[in-house]
């Protein structure tokens, strides 16, 4: 494995990783400097983030202060120019502070490197791998902290020996160039997506402690992907209308909708042969096949009262349909779930609708209204309904 230490540093005796260099040539000196290259010759080799939106730069910021090398890569410029000069601007009722954090884009990176956090948009996941594969030291590993299966993209690329699976669920926004908000604390949990534990995946633990200090490390990681695959379809049917997150959860009228989106979601999940693990208020348990409904109601109940307590109010699907303009993650990360669920003879009628309606706002075809959510509350009733057949 490439080595963690160059002349000219200290070593962090917490992380077995080396502070920013002693002397004048660092990478917060390049970091303000904007003609000047990055020097992987003589400087530690940092942990390389791709992405650095609201996932990945809250991170960067964080293992920064902290005194861990890092580098971000992101496409947008001016982002990237604020990170290594004024600094990346954390706000929120989390924590709020500047950190300067060394960037670059695409573009401009060289080298390879033995740790890479991918932390774009689940639609970006190709496309980012293939400029990230030539950067990947032949003993390295794509970890993917995004939301969705994307594990199984990276692996496609690099092989699964060389990805790692990670689970995040704290709430941020990307605000602007150099802008990122911090809403609220919440679970990260990385692991092996063979199942395994290996001296890298502690490592990695490790290093997210840095920044959540209640990070898990598990040997299930695709246990708590598919029960964030659950919350995350909830998340989508949230966005279809202007309502916060636990306004959503707290309806009454739309639990079918939640209902039914967690239960197809299980019922893929069981199919698949992976037990969904819970987190912050969401029991997978609640909405599994024959799952009586009192326990759903409670976890939806739950969810409702999680999301009372952040500054992050709407979901990231919402601020890109209603903010930024733009395509949503919808197919890689939900509509992938009803094609493994045709694979496997489920249907999943309400992930379906789901899918269509949040196609049809980002197209323009239907507004961010309750109406919208109305046409989705029909689909599941329907569903949920005997058959005039049954006895």
């Amino acid at each position: 494995m490439a080595s963690w230490w160059w002349p000219h540093t200290r070593i962090c005796t917490r992380w077995g990783l080396p502070e920013r260099p002693v002397g004048s040539h660092g990478w917060h000196q390049w970091a303000n400097n904007e003609r000047s290259p990055v020097n992987i010759d003589t400087e530690p080799q940092p942990i390389l983030i791709w992405g650095a939106g609201a996932i990945g730069g809250i991170l960067g910021a964080y293992w920064a202060r902290a005194g861990i090398p890092v580098l971000m890569v992101d496409i947008v410029e001016d982002h990237v120019r604020a990170c290594r000069t004024t600094g990346l601007n954390i706000t929120g009722p989390v924590e709020a502070f500047r950190q300067v954090v060394p960037s670059v884009t695409p573009a401009e990176l060289i080298g390879r490197y033995s740790t890479i956090v991918l932390a774009v948009k689940a639609q970006a996941t190709d496309s980012a791998m293939q400029m990230l594969a030539p950067h990947l030291a032949d003993d390295g590993f794509v970890l993917s902290a995004q939301n969705g299966l994307n594990e199984l993209a990276i692996a496609r690329v690099v092989g699964n020996e060389r990805t790692m699976g990670c689970f995040v669920n704290y709430g941020a926004d990307w605000l602007g160039p150099g802008e990122i908000l911090f809403g609220n604390r919440a679970a990260v949990v990385v692991g092996e997506i063979d199942g395994s534990v290996r001296e890298r995946t502690r490592r990695m633990h490790e290093l997210l402690s840095v920044f959540e200090s209640h990070a898990v490390l598990t040997d299930n990681i695709w246990g708590y992907l598919w029960g964030k695959l659950a919350y995350g379809a909830m998340l989508f049917a949230t966005a279809l209308t202007p309502d916060s997150m636990s306004d959503n959860f707290a309806d009454p009228r739309r639990f079918v909708v939640f209902d039914a989106l967690a239960r197809e979601v299980m019922a893929v999940a069981a199919a698949r042969k992976v037990t969904p693990v819970g987190f912050n208020g969401f029991g997978p348990a609640c909405f599994a096949p024959g799952a009586p409904e009192q326990g759903a109601r409670a976890s939806i109940a739950a969810l409702a009262e999680f999301n009372r307590h952040t500054a992050k109010t709407h979901s990231g699907i919402h601020r890109d349909l209603a903010v930024r303009k733009r395509k949503t993650e919808v197919d890689p990360q939900i509509g992938v779930i009803a094609e493994l669920g045709a694979e496997a003879g489920i249907a999943t009628p309400a992930i379906r609708k789901l899918v269509a309606l949040i196609h049809d706002i980002e197209d323009g075809r239907q507004p961010m209204a309750y109406e919208t959510f109305a046409e989705l509350i029909a689909v599941c009733e329907s569903a949920a309904a005997p058959s005039p057949y049954e006895a």
